[in-house]
């Protein structure tokens, strides 16, 4: 049984989560996607405050291995309590 995706593995993949601003966002965010990816360096990590700085985006870019591991990924993700928004 085959799952069709148009990626071709490994690709760079962007997640983005959304959440409120604090220190303790980004951390989560990136320790989310470490329990998956591995180890990731901070040029991986982008942050973006909203106009009235009250939320966070947080864009992790990952060298995706597989379908299997992005959707675990964003099983995690969006389950947590934190993350508002993944994109």
């Amino acid at each position: 049984m085959s799952e069709e995706t148009l990626l071709k593995f490994p690709c760079d993949f962007p997640i983005k989560m959304m959440g409120r601003d604090t220190p303790e966002f980004v951390a989560m965010a990136r320790a989310l996607v470490e329990n998956h990816a591995g180890p990731l360096s901070d040029e991986a990590i982008q942050t973006a405050q909203s106009r009235n700085g009250r939320f966070v985006s947080v864009t992790v870019t990952i060298s995706a291995t597989s379908q299997q591991q992005l959707d675990n990924i964003y099983r995690d993700v969006s389950a947590h309590d934190d993350v508002l928004m993944a994109l």
